[in-house]
This record gives structure tokens, sequence and C-alpha cells, in this order.
């Protein structure tokens, strides 16, 4: 079905000939919207008109298709943006946005071919004056793939990598079971208890990665829950170390500085915990020389009142280059071993208290991981 062009759809293309852009005071042709030009937008805008030719195409929509604006303009919808479903049936044609059923109100979002086999992401509104009405305008936006295919590969980098840590222990433990199954009583009582260590340090470390994932999980989706309590950092940091030492690490490796009087912490326990092991384990496992740590008040160059960490070693440090990528997923540094996701985790948890980490070069010319967390308030007044 096609109608004539009503007078909003040729105003817009009269604007549009003015260089796609709006005039003060009047709407953005397409948009609606006091002010704004479709060239401010970040994704490509094609608009059409009743009579399906193309009354606006904004400069992210030459960018996406590589047709020039002033070939698009007036031209048929299907002809300036000839679009292609990945089984190569022309979408105009499939869709059939002015003569289709009057019920439907656009196109969701998919991935469509342009010439060349350019993939973009396509999605269409059918603008209507009234319910079951002829379409006055089709309103088409554009976007890239790039930000998809790249949360795609981080996505199967995550599989890749879960699939290769659950295998060693899983293998581990099952060798040792089946073996204790079948032959129990060849066994020493001491090959039992190492076997069977064996299989509880596996075991932990499924944990440890389940535990991960479910973070990162809630950490993408926004629902990280931070469950505030009166929290003593200064006995944290403590703790932490008289576990390290414990196992086998020499007290003389640490080195603690508490600059009072702190402020009350509102944080969560757990999650701090989780901050620090992270950060001390790293620093005693890829630093060298003492390990540093710092509790004082944030000072008058950080955002809010509250608490500031410093962990430094002396070891080599983090090259200058890859600073920008060590909250990353899977970032290890220079040496292999482990998932590469607990600096990841450990900003989205300071993060998610109100609070900023950044890293840098300590005093030694090691690596400094320095996070704030702001005071903070109870759980029951949030």
């Amino acid at each position: 079905m096609t109608v004539g062009t009503s007078r909003p759809a040729a105003r817009e293309g009269a604007l549009v000939g003015r260089g796609a852009g709006a005039s003060a005071g009047h709407a953005a042709p397409g948009t609606g919207v006091p002010g704004i030009d479709p060239d401010d937008l970040p994704d490509g805008l094609v608009v059409a008109d009743g009579d399906g030719r193309v009354v606006c195409f904004n400069t992210a929509a030459e960018r996406l298709t590589a047709v020039p604006r002033a070939e698009a303009l007036g031209r048929p919808l299907e002809q300036a943006l000839p679009l292609e479903d990945l089984k190569g049936r022309r979408w105009w044609a499939l869709t059939d946005p002015y003569g289709g059923l009057a019920i439907r109100g656009g196109q969701p979002e998919r991935n469509l071919l342009l010439p060349g086999n350019r993939e973009v992401l396509v999605a269409a509104r059918y603008v209507r004056d009234e319910p079951l009405g002829p379409v006055r305008k089709v309103v088409v936006t554009l976007r890239g793939t790039e930000a998809r295919r790249r949360t795609e590969r981080s996505h199967a980098e995550l599989i890749a990598t879960v699939a290769h840590e659950l295998r060693s222990p899983l293998t581990s433990v099952k060798g040792f079971t089946a073996t204790l199954l079948a032959k129990w009583e060849r066994f020493t009582d001491d090959q039992k208890r190492l076997m069977l260590e064996t299989v509880d340090a596996d075991a932990n470390r499924v944990t440890r990665l389940i535990a991960e994932l479910l973070d990162i999980s809630r950490i993408d989706s926004g629902r990280l829950e931070v469950r505030r309590q009166p929290v003593d950092i200064s006995a944290a940091v403590g703790r932490h170390i008289q576990a390290h030492t414990a196992r086998g690490q020499s007290p003389d490796r640490f080195f603690v500085r508490v600059r009072r009087p702190l402020p009350d912490l509102w944080a969560d326990p757990d999650k701090i915990d989780q901050v620090l092991g992270n950060l001390l384990e790293n620093a005693v496992r890829h630093g060298e020389g003492t390990v540093t740590i710092e509790v004082a008040p944030t000072g008058p160059y950080d955002d809010e009142k509250g608490t500031a960490v410093t962990v430094s070693d002396e070891g080599p440090g983090i090259p200058e280059e890859s600073m920008g990528r060590v909250f990353t997923r899977f970032w290890r540094g220079s040496k292999r071993g482990g998932t590469g996701l607990g600096l990841y985790i450990v900003k989205g948890i300071v993060e998610a208290h109100g609070g900023t980490i950044t890293v840098g070069r300590g005093p030694a010319g090691g690596a400094q991981f320095r996070f704030t967390l702001p005071v903070g308030a109870p759980s029951y007044l949030t």
C-alpha cells in the first residue's frame, strides 16, 4: 500500500535537503527532538516517507553503508538501503513495511547484509497517524557489528577458559577417586590421605572457579549485592597476612602502615576480604621483595571521604603499555596461570561499593594497586 506524502514528511525532506540538520527551534528530521541533529547520533538513521522515499540519511548511515547522502536522499528505500538476510533474500520484499500487516509496528534488531557481504544490525519502526492506518514513515536504525562480535569473542574465551580450568581438577578428582574405589586395600593410610588431600584441593579449585563465574555474571548484569556492615579493614589486612605466613611466607615480607584516625567504614566484609585476598596474592605470587600495605583516610584529591588501601611490591612491576588492560577479563600479565578474572572481579566489587581502583608503579618500582571505599551506609538504610 502506498499513500501520498504527508505534510510532516514533506517538511522533513525539506529540512534534510538543507543539510540533514535541525534548524533552531525545530525538531530534527526523524528524531522529533528539538535541537538534535541526526548527524549527532552515534547510530545510522534512515527515514523514508509515506511514499517509501528516503528523506533522512545521517552521517553514521553514510559511514556504515558507504552510500553518499546525496545518492540516498529521494531514492526508494529498498534501493538506497539494499539489505538481504543471511540467506540472501531481499529484506524489504520479505518485510513489506508499506503493504504488510497493518498491526505490525516494526522489525526487531537483526543481522542483515549490505552489498559486499558487510554485516549490520538493523531495526525498523513503522509510524502511523492512527492504529491500523497507512504507514506514514519508516524509521530505520543501523549499527555496526563490532561491539557484538567483541562480546561474542569474550563469551567464547570465557567458555574456553572455564573448560580448560575445570578439565585439570576434575580429571584429577576422577582419577584419584576411581583408583581408591578400585584398589582401596592396596594403599597405605598415608597414601590414601595424600590422594584425598589432592581431591580436596582440586574440589576447592573448582569451587573458587564457580564463585568467580557467579561474581562475573552479577557484575556484568549489575546485580552484585553489597551487604554493608561495619568493617575494620586494618584487622582484615592482618588476617590475610597471618594466612600467608601460615602457608610458609616470612612475616618479614610484609609491612603494614595504618594512618589513623580512620573513618567508619560500612562495607560487605566478605567482598572486601575477596579484594584484599586477590591483591595480596598477586603481590606475593608475581611481585618480589617486601609487600607494603597502607591503610589511610582518603586524601584531598579523592572524590569522597572514606578509606584508601594501597598494596605495592618491589618486583618488576607492570609494563606501562599493559596498565590499561589490567582490570579487563583474562589479563594475566607476563606470567601464565590462573583464570585472569581476579582483577576484573576486584574492580567490579570496589565499584559496587561506590569506590575506585587504580594501578601504577610503586616507590620501589613494583606494581602498586590503590582502591578507595567511601564511608557508605548500613544495609538497612540503603
